[in-house]
């Protein structure tokens, strides 16, 4: 982690930078890991099934960066569970969900999953 307490310290097309480690691939990062290997079913559509452990373990916020130009879109079924679980959604374009992930980690909250489309 950098010394300001970010936990992503960089972003840019098709990459990011987190606690130190740089990953060219979408991302979800839960407090303790980070998967690259999340594959959207619908590429540039958010469904339910995108994020299945939401039914079974929803964080209390969840970020989503919905890439550089904000071409991700979520669907009105994916926002439909998130109010239904009572998740807290941020959502926007990447570099502006990682402003927002970062300044939640660094108020200490540790109850936050970050999901990041890297591209368009």
């Amino acid at each position: 982690m950098s010394r300001d307490g970010a936990r992503i310290q960089e972003y840019g097309f098709g990459r990011i930078v987190i606690d130190g480690k740089k990953y060219t691939s979408d991302v979800i990062i839960y407090p303790d890991r980070v998967d690259d290997s999340w594959w959207r079913r619908e590429g540039h559509r958010l469904v339910p099934d995108d994020l299945p452990f939401l039914r079974e373990n929803p964080p209390a916020v969840l970020v989503v960066g919905q890439g550089r130009f904000g071409l991700m879109k979520i669907t009105p079924e994916f926002l439909a569970l998130v109010r239904e679980l009572g998740i807290e959604l941020h959502a926007g374009r990447s570099a502006e969900a990682v402003k927002m992930y970062n300044q939640l980690w660094k108020e200490g909250r540790r109850d936050i999953i970050g999901a990041f489309h890297l591209t368009c």
